[in-house]
């Protein structure tokens, strides 16, 4: 037996499909299919605040050389507040390592509710629900696999 994908939840190996308490044999399947729900605007906004966050000492920054090239000061203020605007600029290289890994996450999480649906026996099921875009496509992938193996012993 093989197996081709194991969670805590799901279990799909070469004889069949464990979802929860339920079992189901492969030769069960009429047919699989995914859907796709409806975006969670939540999710985009929050990248958004990240990609924000990340241009935040950017924009300070440049904004401090302006002001200090603009403001009528002595040499030694324009090149403490120019030192200071760069020092403040160059903070978002480590802030941008940080807040991009936290967009990585975002988008293995996914933005939409995903679901796994079979014909099982003429029975319309539901067998995954999900908003893990990452999980979503490696169940949905073993099944696959699973099934296709299938097909080719019979």
């Amino acid at each position: 037996m093989v197996t081709y994908y194991r969670d805590r939840d799901v279990q799909v190996t070469s004889a069949g499909v464990r979802i929860g308490a339920r079992d189901y044999r492969l030769g069960d399947f009429v047919r699989v299919w995914h859907e796709r729900g409806r975006r969670q605007w939540k999710a985009v906004a929050g990248r958004g605040v990240l990609g924000l966050a990340m241009m935040t000492p950017l924009v300070v920054g440049a904004l401090g050389v302006v002001v200090a090239l603009v403001i009528d000061a002595s040499i030694a203020t324009t090149i403490a507040l120019v030192g200071g605007s760069i020092l403040i600029g160059l903070a978002a290289a480590p802030l941008a390592d940080v807040l991009l890994e936290f967009i990585d996450r975002s988008y293995d999480r996914g933005s939409r509710r995903l679901e796994i649906w079979a014909d099982v026996r003429g029975d319309r099921t539901l067998l995954v629900r999900t908003e893990d875009a990452q999980r979503f496509g490696q169940i949905y992938r073993a099944l696959q696999r699973a099934l296709d193996h299938s097909a080719v012993a019979r």
